[in-house]
Formats: structure tokens, C-alpha cells, sequence
């Protein structure tokens, strides 16, 4: 396992920095144009992890998913899935954190891709959540979002945060329920990557109609962890 993924690494490295450059030759396209460049790491990404760490992928319920613009409600274990969703779903942008657009080469390009990028240390971050993902849904980017608001380890749960829930009540799209099992073969803090095939669950579609953002979030957040108990129970 340790000689896989040195060869993930020695490859993943070299291809990050191409995209990188690429990006910014090419940041005056329009937004798709831009998204779809970048997000060609992701799919070499997911494939080169195949080849090299043996990590497969199963899905199931992709004919859940709605035409327009959701809100997508994910469990949240390792890095693999920040990548796979641009894989699996439309155009999409993320909450995540300010600092990590400092970081050379990986966060030039997400800067490209209009990430919802917060400062948790203030206090207005929820209205810039809901000021900037109303305005990402409406020009028909999804908004992924990881409730629990960090990495948590197979087996343990984190208190889920409402402030998706709340953007699709203000916004009126559907939330949809996603769950892994990627911790199980990619470890927080762990660099070796275990062989196996992950598990991705995704759930129906929960409409915001006559429901507030706290029914929401529970809605999801049930779904979730009912389903990430099945999945670990499969390891």
C-alpha cells in the first residue's frame, strides 16, 4: 500500500500543477468554461486513485437527483469526496474556508470555480452563506455543503449545522441527502489510502415547501445517519 501511493503522489503532483497553470492561462473563459478545464483534476484524481490505491466507487441513486439547482447535504469523513462530487453532479461550488484559498497552486484554482468562502471567526458568515449561495443557485450552480462542518471519523457523528437547511428554505430548492462510507479506505490523517470499493448513497429529494430549515436539516441529518449505518455495517 505504501509503494501505491507513493505512485499516487508522483503522478496526482505533477497534473495538480499543469491544471493549476492551465487555469489561470485560461481564467478569462466564462464560469462553465472555467469549471469544466479545472475539474478535469478531479476526474484524473478519482481515476488515478483507482489505479493506483485501488479505490473504486458504487452508487447508488443517481436517478434521485433533480434537473434544476439543490442544496446537497453530504456526510463528511475524507478528502476524496470534496473531489468526487465534481464528478458525479453539475456544476456545483462549495462552502469552505477562507484560508484555503491561500494555499499555492490548489487554491488558485478554486478561487476560478466561485467557492462560498467564509471566515468562521465572524459573525455574519451565515447571511454571506445565504447572500452569495441564493445568488450561485440562481445562475444554476449547486451549493455542496458538509453539515457537520469538518472531517469526522467513521463511527462518530458531529452536530449537523442548519445554515444549509436554512439556504434552501430562503432559496426554495430542494435539499438532497448524500452518504459515504470514504473514511472506512481514507482516514483523516492518514496519507495511505486502503484498497476497496466506497459506498455512495444518495437519498430522495426533500422540497422546502411548508417546512422550515430546522425540519429540513433533521429530515437530512435522519436520512444520513441511518444510511451511514447500514454502509458501516458492510466494512
Amino acid at each position: 500500500m505504501i509503494i501505491r501511493n507513493f505512485f499516487f503522489y508522483l503522478g496526482l503532483i505533477p497534473v495538480t500543477i499543469f491544471f493549476a497553470i492551465a487555469g489561470l492561462l485560461f481564467c478569462f473563459l466564462p464560469y462553465r468554461g472555467r469549471y469544466y478545464l479545472i475539474t478535469r483534476w478531479s476526474h484524473f484524481f478519482i481515476f488515478w486513485a483507482k489505479v493506483t490505491c485501488g479505490l473504486r466507487y458504487h452508487i447508488q441513486g443517481l436517478d434521485q437527483l433533480p434537473k434544476e439547482p439543490v442544496v446537497i447535504l453530504s456526510n463528511h469523513q475524507s478528502m476524496w469526496e470534496t473531489i468526487f462530487m465534481q464528478v458525479i453532479l453539475p456544476p456545483q461550488t462549495w462552502i469552505l474556508k477562507r484560508q484555503l484559498l491561500n494555499i499555492p497552486v490548489f487554491g488558485w484554482g478554486l478561487r476560478l470555480l466561485k467557492p462560498i468562502a467564509i471566515d468562521r471567526t465572524q459573525r455574519h458568515s451565515v447571511n454571506q452563506l445565504l447572500t452569495e449561495g441564493k445568488k450561485r443557485l440562481e445562475q444554476g450552480i449547486w451549493v455542496v455543503i458538509f453539515p457537520e462542518g469538518t472531517r469526522v471519523a467513521p463511527n462518530t457523528h458531529h452536530r449537523f449545522s442548519r445554515s444549509g437547511a436554512a439556504l434552501a428554505e430562503a432559496a426554495q430548492v430542494p435539499v438532497v441527502p448524500l452518504a459515504h462510507n470514504a473514511g472506512s479506505f481514507w482516514p483523516r490523517g492518514y496519507s495511505i489510502k486502503k484498497p476497496g470499493t466506497i459506498k455512495v448513497e444518495i437519498g430522495e429529494p426533500i422540497y422546502p415547501q411548508d417546512k422550515d430549515a430546522q425540519t429540513i436539516n433533521n429530515e437530512a441529518e435522519q436520512w444520513i445517519r441511518e444510511q451511514l449505518r447500514l454502509l458501516q455495517s458492510t466494512v
